[in-house]
C-alpha cells in the first residue's frame, strides 16, 4: 500500500512535514532520477543541476506558495534545494531529452504509458461521473498519496515523493485530474515558462472546468502534455497541450480515452517526434475504446477490468517490464487509479492493477 501524508499549515509547513516523513523515498527517487538523466536523458549531473537551478529561480515568480512547499521539502528531507528542483521538473528535464539529442537534432521519443479514461454519468452504471487512469513510469519511483486540506478545501492526489502536490487525484469541490506524456520537436526546458507539476497543483484547487482550462492554457508551456479532466455536475473535456497552443477534445457518446500521442496534431500544427513506441499507444487508444464502447452502461469493475486488460503483453493497458529493454529504459504499470467525482472517491494500486490490490480514500473522511 501506498503510504498516506496527511498535511495542513502553510506551503513550507506542509513541504517541512512531507521532507521529514518521506525523507528516505525523497532520496531513493533523487538517485533513481539522477541515473535515469544520466543513461536515458544523455545529460550530465553539472546539466541537471544547471537547468534544476534556473528553474527553481523561474518558479519563484510563478507560484510562490509551490517554491516555498519546496524549500519545505528540501529542509525537511536535509537534500540540497536544487536536487528537490530537480524532482519537481523531471518532467521538463526528461521530456526535452525525448524530443532532442544533445546537438539538438530530432530524437526518437523513447516513453510510452499512461491510459486516461473519462465516463460520463449517462454511461455510468451509477450515474456518476467517474475518472480513471494507468499511471506507467519508471517502475523503481516510489509514490505518496498526499491528503490535503487548506481552509474548506481538500485535495485527495498522487505524487512521487519529493514532487509538490499532485498530478492524478480529486479535490471537494468534484474535480478530477488524469494526464498522459506528450512530445513535440518544439518541447524546450529552457522556455522556463510555469512547468507540468506546477500547473497540475494549480488544476488541483480549481473550483471549475473552466478555472482549470485556463491554467492549462495560460501562457506558453515548456513541454507538451495531455490533461483529462472532470467535475461533478460539469461533465469532463481533455486538453492536448502543445508548447505553443492547445486543443480541447470532448466526450463522444460519454466517454473520453487518451493516451500518448495527439489525436489531431494538425489542428495544433504540432509534429512529433519520431517514436518506435508510438504504435503501443495507438494500440491502447484502440483497445480501451473496443473493451467501453461496446457497454451501453459502464461500473467502475468495468472500468477495472479494462485497467487490467494484457492484450499486446507487455505493452498493454496494464503494462509490464519488457527485458529485453535495457534498466534504464524499462517503464509499466506503477499506480492504477479510479475516481468517483460524485462520490468524492478515489481507489488506487500500489503497482500494476492485475498484481495490486486497490485502496480507498475518500475526501471528508479520515484518510
Amino acid at each position: 500500500m501506498l503510504p498516506i501524508l496527511k498535511l495542513e499549515g502553510t506551503p513550507y509547513e506542509r513541504g517541512l512535514a512531507h521532507g521529514r516523513k518521506a525523507r528516505r523515498l525523497i532520496e531513493h527517487n533523487v538517485q533513481v532520477y539522477f541515473e535515469r538523466f544520466q543513461h536515458e536523458g544523455k545529460l550530465t549531473l553539472k546539466e541537471a543541476r544547471r537547468r534544476a537551478e534556473a528553474y527553481s529561480r523561474a518558479i519563484e515568480e510563478q507560484n510562490a506558495e509551490y517554491a516555498e512547499e519546496m524549500q519545505g521539502v528540501a529542509e525537511g528531507s536535509g537534500l540540497p534545494l536544487w536536487q528537490i528542483a530537480a524532482l519537481n521538473v523531471r518532467y521538463e528535464i526528461m521530456y526535452h531529452q525525448f524530443s532532442t539529442n544533445a546537438i539538438g537534432a530530432p530524437a526518437r521519443a523513447k516513453p510510452d504509458g499512461c491510459t486516461a479514461i473519462a465516463t460520463l454519468p449517462e454511461r455510468s452504471a451509477e450515474g456518476h461521473l467517474c475518472l480513471a487512469e494507468n499511471w506507467d513510469w519508471v517502475p523503481e519511483i516510489r509514490g505518496l498519496l498526499l491528503y490535503l486540506r487548506e481552509g474548506d478545501l481538500d485535495i485527495l492526489s498522487f505524487t512521487e515523493a519529493g514532487i509538490v502536490g499532485g498530478k492524478i487525484g480529486l479535490n471537494s469541490h468534484g474535480l478530477g485530474l488524469t494526464i498522459n506524456g506528450l512530445n513535440t520537436t518544439d518541447d524546450d526546458w529552457a522556455r522556463l515558462k510555469k512547468p507540468f507539476h506546477v500547473r497540475c497543483y494549480e488544476i488541483l484547487r480549481a473550483q471549475s472546468l473552466e478555472e482549470a482550462v485556463k491554467i492549462i492554457a495560460q501562457d506558453e508551456r515548456p513541454c507538451s502534455a495531455n490533461f483529462l479532466l472532470g467535475r461533478a455536475g460539469e461533465g469532463a473535456v481533455n486538453v492536448e497541450a502543445a508548447p505553443r497552443g492547445v486543443l480541447a477534445l470532448w466526450p463522444e457518446d460519454g466517454l473520453l480515452i487518451h493516451t500518448n500521442h495527439f489525436l489531431d496534431p494538425e489542428a495544433l500544427g504540432v509534429i512529433e517526434p519520431p517514436n518506435e513506441r508510438e504504435e503501443h499507444s495507438i494500440h491502447r487508444l484502440k483497445r480501451t475504446q473496443k473493451l467501453l464502447c461496446e457497454k451501453p452502461t459502464l461500473t467502475l469493475d468495468d472500468l477495472r477490468e479494462c485497467l487490467c486488460d494484457h492484450e499486446g503483453h507487455p505493452y498493454g493497458i496494464c503494462r509490464h517490464i519488457d527485458e529485453k529493454e535495457p534498466p534504464h529504459e524499462r517503464y509499466q504499470t506503477v499506480v492504477s487509479v479510479l475516481m468517483d467525482l460524485h462520490a468524492r472517491t478515489l481507489w488506487i494500486s500500489d503497482g500494476p492493477p492485475c498484481e495490486s490490490e486497490y485502496q480507498e480514500l475518500r475526501l471528508g473522511l479520515e484518510a
